[in-house]
């Protein structure tokens, strides 16, 4: 089974690290993390187990001509710029989205029929170009036929997963599950961000004021897409996300964060960013999406000026 994955960072990487040993993986990432990875190694630490992985990595055109599957964990801001570059390969693929925020199953179905939506909510963080630490996990990745459906080509994937110790399930509704991820990530990852914390200290109740406004905008946005969530209302999902997802992922830094750290573009017009466009589009105020946004793409601004100084 070949499989390629797709502007491979943290997530990406860690997926390739645990998919090698059971599959003939190839990851597309940074030119000094592959060289570091052909030096050394990938090493991996914490909750999906430790352990130093070899695996073929490049930062252009990877060395087979098809593979089995297609994995995208890139930026979503990336997502056009990957598809059009790995167009041919894509086209005739079974190609998965293990990415934030809403619109890259759309994006990627402009390029082939065979889309699988994927939702994963694991904290990634860097430990160095080569080492990710898994730090945290709010439940197994979820992957569905896009935009509804489960089929064979979904199951075979999550048995390879299953045998290389990566926690997936199926599911018939994706489109469900990514506006669900979607809600944890605007409630926390760009709030996070902002203030310089883990999520733990987000149950602070200023913090918390801020979250429980980002939600119940996100909630009636979902509601208006005719998107059902497994909780009847906003406030429902609150006391989910304050009794079990914070809890579960309070000790992880946002990849919003690290982003910022590193001075890179973040993904919030994915995240926070697309609930203010879509509520726009239905007459839904969105005014604290909007704020948490312009906050972001503020520091943004911030890092560029600084770097061109």
């Amino acid at each position: 089974m070949k499989i390629l994955v797709l502007g491979a960072g943290a997530v990406g990487l860690s997926v390739a690290a645990k998919l090698s040993p059971v599959c003939d993986v190839h990851a597309v990432c940074r030119q000094k993390t592959a060289e570091a990875i052909r030096k050394h190694g990938f090493q991996l630490t914490g909750i999906w187990g430790n352990g130093s992985f070899a695996f073929s990595a490049s930062a252009g055109i990877p060395p087979a001509s098809r593979y089995d599957y297609i994995i995208i964990t890139a930026k979503s801001r990336d997502t056009e710029t990957l598809c059009r570059e790995y167009a041919t390969y894509i086209r005739d693929t079974e190609t998965v989205s293990l990415q934030n925020g809403i619109g890259n199953e759309e994006i990627i179905s402009q390029y082939t029929d065979r889309v699988i939506g994927g939702m994963i909510i694991t904290g990634f963080e860097w430990r160095g170009d080569n080492a990710v630490h898994v730090s945290v996990e709010a439940g197994p990745a979820k992957l569905g036929r896009f935009p509804a459906g489960l089929d064979y080509p979904v199951q075979k994937l999550l048995e390879i997963m299953a045998e290389a110790g990566i926690p997936a399930v199926g599911t018939a509704d994706v489109r469900a599950e990514l506006w669900g991820k979607t809600l944890y990530n605007c409630a926390l990852n760009p709030l996070g961000a902002v203030m310089g914390v883990p999520y733990g200290e987000l149950i602070q109740p200023a913090a918390w004021r801020i979250i429980t406004g980002i939600v119940r905008e996100g909630f009636s946005v979902i509601h208006a897409e005719g998107i059902r969530l497994q909780w009847e209302s906003a406030d429902q999902y609150l006391r989910f996300l304050h009794d079990v997802q914070l809890p579960a992922t309070a000790l992880h830094h946002s990849s919003m964060l690290q982003d910022l750290a590193r001075g890179r573009p973040t993904e919030i017009d994915f995240l926070n960013g697309a609930i203010v466009a879509k509520g726009s589009e239905y007459g839904i105020p969105t005014p604290f999406n909007a704020c948490i946004t312009d906050l972001v793409k503020f520091r943004e601004s911030l890092t560029n000026q600084r770097g061109s100084t």
